[in-house]
C-alpha cells in the first residue's frame, strides 16, 4: 500500500503520542476533522494500523530476564512447533530465520526458576532437535520499528512500533 504525505504525517503524529483526539491531529496536519476519521478507518481496514497499546517497562512487572533462543526444528514441524512455543505467554516473538538454526524466539522470565521451567516444558517439545538459549545482560535498544517514509527519499523519519503478542 502507499501511503501519501497527510498518511505519513498522522502516521508520525500518533506515534508521538497515540492518545491525541482527533481535532488534535486535524489541527496539527493542517486537514478537516472528517478527513482524519476517513484516513484512520481506512488504515485501521487495511490492516496499517493494527492497534493501540500501551507501552510497558517489563521489569517493573516483574519480567527480570529477557532470553534469546535459536532452535534447530525437525522437517515438517516447523509450524506446529511454532505456534505451540508462541502460545506460551512468556514468548513474545517467533521467527524463521536464515543460518545455524531454523526459528529464533524471543522471551521474558521471572526469574531463573521461571527461565529453567521455560527451557525444560517449551524449548524441548516434540520437534524441537536442539536449543541454545542465551541470556540478555542489559539491553541497549529495544524497540520494534519501522520508518514511515516517504517511498524515494527520507524527509523526516518516523517510527511505528509494532505490538509484540
Amino acid at each position: 500500500m502507499q501511503l501519501d504525505d497527510t498518511d505519513r504525517r498522522l502516521l508520525a503524529v500518533l506515534l508521538e503520542d497515540a492518545r491525541i483526539s482527533q481535532r488534535g491531529l486535524a489541527q496539527r496536519i493542517g486537514v478537516a476533522q472528517g478527513t482524519i476519521t476517513n484516513r484512520l478507518r481506512r488504515l485501521e481496514e487495511l490492516g496499517v494500523i493494527k492497534g493501540y497499546t500501551v507501552l510497558l517497562e517489563p521489569e517493573s512487572i516483574g519480567w527480570t530476564m529477557t532470553v534469546i533462543t535459536g532452535l534447530r526444528i525437525e522437517k515438517g514441524s516447523m509450524i506446529n512447533v511454532q505456534q505451540n512455543i508462541a502460545a506460551d505467554p512468556r514468548v513474545f516473538a517467533v521467527y524463521d530465520v536464515t543460518g545455524d538454526y531454523d526459528s529464533m524466539v524471543l522471551a521474558r522470565v521471572q526469574s531463573r526458576k521461571d527461565l529453567d521451567d521455560l527451557t525444560k516444558t517449551v524449548f524441548t517439545l516434540k520437534g524441537v532437535q536442539r536449543s541454545f538459549t542465551q541470556v540478555v545482560l542489559n539491553t541497549v535498544k529495544e524497540l520494534s520499528l519501522i520508518h514511515i517514509s516517504e517511498p524515494t527519499r527520507l524527509r523526516r523519519i518516523s517510527y511505528a512500533v509494532f505490538c509484540l503478542k
